[in-house]
């Protein structure tokens, strides 16, 4: 089967054809690094990390980047109020994001291997603003250079707005100098307490949409195969991407296709900060199994909103836990993980990942019926490579079930285990209840299997 991805730009499931079959590109839109990210902001690296690493087995390479956002109002705003220079803001949150994606499996093939920020780069979005002014698609007034967005004439194609009505739903800056209301910032000046860079019309820095497009442009080329991030970023940054890229281009297609991630709802409303309802990925991956906040992240179809919740994050324990069961069940069984093409296919039907989900959990109910030694081994080899193409299932069973505990802390919970369990044989009915009952309250649940009593931490 061959790769079919939707494509934002066209609202249709298209068959995936890169421009090098050797090597695509992908380009996803990163953080703003001026605080610790949201759980709404790792849900694009974790489903398009799943992709990378798709495209990666599939092709042979891939030319991946996701960029870091290191200069912005936001992140102005916070150095100013600390008197301390944005770097020493965006250098601490851009190392706890790489930390936490990290922590939710987002690296290795799962990782892009370009990670541009977008202060290294103001030389190449200074040239980029400058051939936009000489093409007549920009215009310098007062310090500030702007994207004249009537000089372009498929503006709105990718979020299917006209432009009238992106006007005046967008919150649009009024300023005198801008020809017209829908004009956005290429360039900036900036004030003596504010970070700032030379250049041809003022001492300033870049606008947010410029970024992007400079940096997709000097590391994945003029036409690239993939950029994807959140829906929320399709009007106006990604529309603006597209204007800016293409018109800097000579009308050259800017990216073939366009993905886009659902939002994250909490309480049945969209996680924001407006609403009081953000979780930081930094508490989450101190406060759950980080692997089960992986596998929540990819219970829905990426393209459809996913309701987070707390009782989501604990069914994912729950069925880590029965998989890893499994596993444990299929300790004496040797097999290496197997990507099988049935897993591949269901990944390539627009990154499908729900059915890649019920495939694994199907091929565990299967391992934990199977008698037949030959069969426990396919079919644990099928289930590790099932796991090993969504970052699932690659930690050992003990790992898992031990939730980080100490190994010494490990030990003395089976001794205690061994322990009920002989006071069981001699009939000491008192002291396993005793201490089914101080584990019990240490969080530690016990299981009867055939193969004898589990443990495991609730």
């Amino acid at each position: 089967m061959s790769l079919h991805l939707y494509n934002s730009l066209t609202r249709r499931i298209e068959p995936f054809v890169p421009i090098d079959p050797a090597c695509p590109t992908m380009y996803v839109c990163g953080p703003q690094v001026d605080n610790y990210v949201h759980i709404r902001n790792a849900r694009g690296p974790v489903v398009f990390g799943v992709l990378a690493a798709l495209l990666r087995r599939r092709y042979g390479g891939l030319r991946y980047a996701r960029n870091i956002t290191d200069v912005d109002d936001k992140i102005n705003a916070a150095a100013r109020e600390l008197g301390t220079p944005i770097a020493t803001i965006t250098d601490k949150y851009a190392a706890a994001y790489r930390e936490d994606m990290a922590a939710l499996g987002v690296s290795g093939d799962f990782a892009p291997d370009i990670e541009p920020s977008a202060t290294a780069h103001i030389p190449q979005m200074i040239a980029m603003i400058q051939r936009l002014i000489d093409q007549g698609h920009a215009y310098a007034a007062e310090d500030h250079v702007l994207f004249a967005v009537d000089t372009f004439a498929g503006y709105g194609k990718l979020s299917r707005r006209d432009p009238e009505d992106m006007i005046a739903g967008a919150r649009v800056e009024v300023a005198p100098y801008k020809r017209n209301p829908g004009d956005f910032v290429l360039w900036k000046p900036s004030t003596d307490d504010l970070p700032g860079w030379e250049s041809p019309w003022s001492v300033g820095r870049p606008g947010w949409h410029i970024e992007c497009s400079a940096m997709a442009e000097a590391h994945l080329g003029e036409t690239i195969d993939i950029h994807a991030g959140g829906v929320d970023l399709q009007f106006p940054h990604h529309e603006n991407e597209v204007a800016q890229s293409e018109c800097a281009h000579g009308g050259r297609i800017f990216a073939h296709w366009w993905l886009h991630n659902g939002m994250l709802n909490f309480g049945g409303s969209k996680m924001a900060k407006s609403v009081g309802n953000i979780q930081r990925v930094h508490d989450l991956v101190r406060e759950h199994p980080t692997e089960a906040l992986r596998y929540a992240l990819l219970s829905a179809h990426y393209r459809q909103p996913l309701e987070w919740s707390d009782a989501l994050i604990e069914q994912s324990v729950r069925t880590l836990d029965r998989l890893y069961g499994t596993l444990r069940d299929l300790a004496d069984v040797e097999a290496a993980a197997e990507i099988t093409p049935g897993i591949e296919a269901i990944l390539e039907d627009d990154l499908n990942t729900p059915q890649a989900l019920a495939e694994i959990a199907r091929l565990a109910a299967e391992a934990r019926r199977s008698e037949n030694a030959e069969e426990r081994t396919t079919l644990k080899a099928h289930l590790l490579g099932a796991g090993m193409a969504l970052g699932l299932l690659q930690q050992t069973p003990e790992a898992w079930f031990a939730r980080g505990a100490s190994n010494d802390d490990d030990a003395r919970i089976q001794s205690l285990v061994d322990e009920r369990n002989a006071s069981k044989l001699t009939r000491d009915f008192a002291r396993a209840d005793a201490i089914r009952k101080q584990l019990a309250d240490e969080g530690i649940l016990l299981e009867d299997t055939p193969q004898g009593v589990r443990w495991k931490r609730a």
